[in-house]
């Protein structure tokens, strides 16, 4: 009688959707980023905003340097419980299941089926893909998922005249997992220890992703597998390469599986389960709930004029923001991985600071306000269980890119009106980044991405910062990037400490703060390395993820000083020109993202409004391939978002937006604490410059607004002199 009610849902709610208008949500495209080319980074996660366990396809093995779902793939190998936040970092914790009819298989070489992309749906809230498998090619398998924040529900219909199989992969490599059947309860256990980028990182002993699985139906074979070899009626293993597997009564057509994961216990993951997708849930109500969070999140913006096409963009690019940091507290607990304990209280994880302090956690703040507080509380305890904020914690301390990016983060949230959490302690966790030099600095260049050497890298090269005013190039890698960006944190820092009362480092601070002067070299007119006993370095030399052009405008805090030190307004826009039109711009990394809108400090407003259009239609595109770089946990989309509505966040801390162009005629925003803004842009189709800025039906001086008056709420309006 149940299969066929659930028959019926499904058959009600597909006929219900198809009758109704489109909702936002379903606007969303989860494969957008998903293709090699472009090098987007995304894949297609199910599960609700800043899950802390997404699920999702895999079509190849997840580990560090490549995502576990790449669109041009022709082949599926399972379904993988993930905490991978983009490719440059490691999954840790993950488990895999695979829908399998007639014989078992275990290698990923063997067990993976043709896919075919016409029959799969994505969507922020539901996954679905029907495959061939069994001895027979016609016979096909198809598996739905949905996921909550700590919880999945699969449904999974088998062929008719097959055996029914679940393969269940628990360990990889050489930390491995666990693996325990219980036939009687309908349920397997699983844990996993791997951290594929565990050597960039310091030892946890403690660390597990556990997950517990509860099943519809009975099992009428079981058993575990260790290096390939299967062994029937084994209930459980554990080791490097490890899993099970679980065989239901002959006649069986469909599979109701239920999974919770935590980092606690097992104990803590059947709790997730409970709360999240209780036993009375069925897969559809549970779709439903899912589905009603996006799309409750995305109407929050609401367009006027915009096309299918650009729908589809926008509201993908608002989804992917609303993924990290992604939650790491479990129903009033937590698993520290800077401590390897349990505590009490709140917890995020997966901050790509060095990418998102830009427009992500901005972002955030106007999105998601109710979570940013607790975002900050769980970086201010990081700092308090491992003695310093973590620059990538994946889930704990990795020496991945540079600088101390937190302390724009909380500094901007601070400044911008977040007080609910350890302000003191806060601040004295940003203080420690800015005067404090990691243990034996003087002993390491700091490589990116170096093994882990017993020691956090914090702002690598910071004692000869502070003895010379800039990173030594003959000391350390990356010295101008260093010097760059540890003079942008210090900026921000120092405007947490004036609003704070602490006069003395603020006034410390703002000096430091213009410390790139040291390093730009008058005669090429760029920034150049300098050794430490002060004679140029090579001209190409000290830069992250770029040279000498990359980095030449990364001054946000200071950019009329940079505007003089460049011989004034017409040469610096000239210098901007020559970015953008012989090929140093790259949108595709975030140390331009601002650079556009700099046009706005030297007075060519127009030509800011005339090249924020071209980089949103190249950069961004409904298709697998429509990121031209990596999302990186959110930015990419965010910098579309803002610049979509007008205005972006160039300087960090400084309470104030840049103003640019808006896409779209109109826009309806919902802002925090029940405030609504109203973007228009008049003539936009007519006109390619809207120079004259109305607020509230007062002309704006100059194009920029305060972040505290938009926040209020109101119209802000683009028109045509």
């Amino acid at each position: 009688m149940k299969k066929i009610l659930f028959l019926f849902l499904c058959f009600y709610t597909s006929l219900t959707y198809s009758q109704t208008k489109k909702e936002v949500v379903d606007y969303v495209n989860p494969f957008i980023g998903t293709a090699l080319k472009g090098e987007g980074g995304t894949v297609p996660y199910v599960g609700t905003p800043f899950a802390m366990t997404s699920f999702l396809p895999q079509t190849r093995e997840n580990k560090m340097g490549g995502m576990a779902y790449v669109y041009d793939d022709k082949h599926i190998m399972g379904f993988l419980g993930s905490h991978q936040p983009t490719i440059w970092m490691g999954d840790y914790g993950f488990m895999t299941l695979m829908p399998q009819s007639g014989e078992l298989k275990i290698k990923a070489t063997d067990r993976q089926v043709r896919l075919e992309h016409g029959k799969e749906v994505a969507t922020p809230y539901y996954y679905k893909v029907s495959y061939a498998s069994g001895k027979h090619g016609g016979s096909e398998i198809t598996t739905e998922m949905t996921a909550t924040s700590r919880a999945s529900f699969f449904h999974i219909t088998y062929p008719k005249g097959e055996k029914s199989l679940l393969y269940l992969e628990a360990g990889r490599e050489n930390e491995g997992g666990f693996i325990r059947i219980y036939p009687d309860k309908r349920e397997v256990h699983i844990y996993n220890k791997e951290r594929h980028d565990a050597h960039l990182g310091p030892a946890l002993p403690g660390f597990k992703g556990y997950y517990v699985l509860k099943f519809s139906e009975d099992f009428a074979g079981y058993g575990t597998w260790r290096d390939g070899a299967v062994s029937g009626k084994s209930v459980q293993e554990e080791g490097g390469s490890v899993g099970g597997y679980v065989e239901f009564p002959a006649g069986t057509t469909w599979v109701d599986v239920r999974i919770g994961s935590s980092f606690i216990d097992f104990e803590q993951a059947a709790v997730n389960l409970s709360k999240e997708i209780p036993a009375r849930s069925s897969f559809v109500s549970v779709t439903k709930k899912v589905k009603k969070e996006w799309e409750e999140k995305l109407s929050k913006i609401e367009l006027e004029g915009a096309s299918e096409e650009d729908r589809t963009i926008f509201y993908t690019a608002f989804f992917r923001t609303l993924q990290y940091p992604r939650e790491f507290s479990e129903y009033g607990r937590y698993y520290s991985p800077f401590d390897d304990k349990v505590h009490q209280g709140v917890s995020y994880n997966a901050y790509s600071l060095w990418d998102t302090f830009r427009a992500e956690h901005p972002w955030l703040q106007i999105m998601a306000p109710e979570r940013v507080d607790d975002m900050v509380t769980a970086l201010v305890q990081m700092y308090e269980e491992g003695g310093w904020i973590p620059k990538w914690p994946n889930p704990t301390y990795t020496n991945i890119m540079i600088g101390t990016h937190a302390d724009a983060v909380i500094a901007d949230a601070y400044i911008n009106g977040f007080r609910d959490y350890d302000v003191e302690k806060a601040y004295e966790a940003i203080r420690k980044d800015a005067y404090v030099p990691p243990t034996d600095d003087s002993l390491h260049r700091w490589g990116d991405r170096e093994w882990w050497n017993g020691g956090y890298e914090a702002r690598g090269g910071l004692s000869y910062y502070l003895k010379n005013g800039y990173v030594a190039d003959d000391r350390t890698n990356e010295s101008v990037a260093r010097t760059l960006e540890f003079a942008l944190s210090d900026y921000c820092i120092a405007q947490m400490a004036k609003a704070l009362g602490k006069t003395t480092d603020y006034e410390d601070l703002m000096r430091r703060a213009k410390n790139y002067r040291y390093l730009y070299n008058p005669k090429t007119k760029l920034f150049q390395a300098r050794n430490a006993d002060g004679s140029w370095a090579g001209e190409h030399s000290g830069f992250t993820e770029g040279a000498n052009w990359t980095y030449q405008f990364c001054v946000m805090q200071d950019v009329q000083g940079l505007i003089d030190l460049m011989g004034g307004n017409e040469s610096f826009a000239a210098a901007l020109d020559n970015v953008f039109d012989n090929g140093h711009y790259r949108h595709d990394n975030e140390p331009g993202h601002h650079y556009v809108y700099l046009y706005n400090y030297c007075g060519r407003f127009d030509k800011a409004q005339e090249r924020i259009p071209e980089i949103l239609d190249t950069h961004y595109r409904n298709g697998a391939d429509g990121l031209s770089g990596n999302d990186d946990c959110g930015q990419m989309s965010a910098w579309y978002l803002f610049s979509s509505l007008g205005f972006y966040p160039v300087t960090p801390a400084s309470g104030e937006y840049a103003l640019g162009i808006p896409r779209f005629p109109s826009a309806r925003v919902e802002l925090p604490h029940g405030k609504v803004l109203t973007v228009r842009a008049e003539g936009l189709k007519e006109h390619k410059h809207l120079p004259v800025i109305l607020f509230n039906g007062k002309k704006l001086d100059a194009p920029f607004i305060a972040i505290r008056d938009l926040m209020k709420g109101g119209v802000l309006e683009f028109k045509a002199e």
